[in-house]
């Protein structure tokens, strides 16, 4: 008797899934049994230049028919509000229902905050975070629709991309950490919202080797004993295959840290200080007295960033 696989029945729609991570999360869910729409807009620069090309997202999909699976190719840019609609109406012609929604498609152009221009800005925040919410958009009106269509819960799953760029900070990255940190707003918000519908809403900061991270990582070799290298998307992949599946039932506006066969769950931030004034409000002396000792033993770049999650020593 064969074995029922975790995602059997079910549809997904992966962004930019040509290359790197997408690619990686694209083929662990048809792998787990998931019917796939590989989307990817196909240009060669990881800043967004280029051709766009339907190779890429073409090549996943014939590797996951090729498997025995079921996947199309979706050539889009889910920045563009009508694209991202065509995507997940693909879907739901393809499938006849849109499942899970994995947003992972994005751009990179790095420059400090004195030096950046207003296109480095917008592109990145338009791909990043407007191309997250309109895929977002077009699956939560779906779902919606046939959760009021039906009068119960449906199911549904996103797992969105942020990174720890938002997290640490990224002094170069000022575009790239605002995006990420605005997916995880996006994300706890979409889990509020989507909860009463049967709809789970979480976000994962993966670190890994692909196309946007190769200066990053260059100085980390690869293995050549055969292991899998420690920043492989390979690693990422599993959690994304958990996140979407029935076993995560109850993993709702969640952030989660993985790389290299570690995953850590990410708590809110929580107050580590509280001061009250002893009158009607503040004075700037009574601030200053109050507040400047705390931080006068603390690293002066320190930053809220969970440093114990990113393996950060705090000096």
């Amino acid at each position: 008797m064969s074995q029922t696989l975790p995602l059997d029945g079910l549809s997904a729609v992966v962004t930019g899934a040509g290359r790197g991570l997408g690619r990686a999360e694209a083929l662990e869910l048809a792998r787990l049994g998931a019917s796939v729409v590989v989307n990817d807009y196909g240009r060669p620069g990881r800043d967004g230049s280029g051709e766009a090309s339907a190779a890429p997202a073409e090549e996943v999909a014939e590797q996951i028919r090729a498997a025995g699976g079921r996947a199309v190719a979706h050539l889009g840019d889910v920045s563009d509000h009508e694209q991202a609609r065509a995507l997940v109406d693909l879907a739901v012609g393809a499938y006849g229902r849109l499942d899970i929604l994995v947003n992972n498609a994005g751009i990179l152009r790095d420059r400090m905050v004195f030096s950046m221009t207003e296109d480095e800005w917008d592109s990145v925040i338009r791909v990043h975070l407007k191309g997250h919410f309109n895929t977002t958009h077009f699956a939560a009106s779906h779902w919606r629709a046939r959760s009021k269509e039906s009068g119960s819960p449906v199911y549904g799953r996103i797992v969105n991309t942020s990174s720890e760029a938002f997290l640490a900070g990224s002094a170069g990255q000022p575009n790239y950490a605002a995006a990420k940190g605005g997916i995880v707003g996006l994300t706890t918000s979409t889990a509020l919202a989507l909860a009463k519908y049967g709809v789970t809403a979480n976000a994962i900061c993966p670190r890994a080797r692909t196309r946007m991270t190769e200066d990053v990582f260059a100085g980390f070799e690869k293995p050549t004993d055969g292991r899998l290298d420690a920043l492989a998307p390979e690693h990422v992949s599993p959690l994304v295959g958990y996140l979407a599946s029935p076993a995560a039932a109850k993993v709702n506006g969640q952030l989660l840290v993985v790389h290299g066969g570690m995953v850590a769950i990410v708590e809110r931030p929580r107050v580590a200080a509280k001061f009250d004034s002893s009158k009607e409000t503040f004075s700037f002396d009574e601030l200053d007295e109050l507040i400047s000792p705390y931080y006068e033993d603390r690293p002066a770049n320190e930053t809220f960033a969970a440093a114990e999650v990113l393996g950060l020593k705090r000096d």
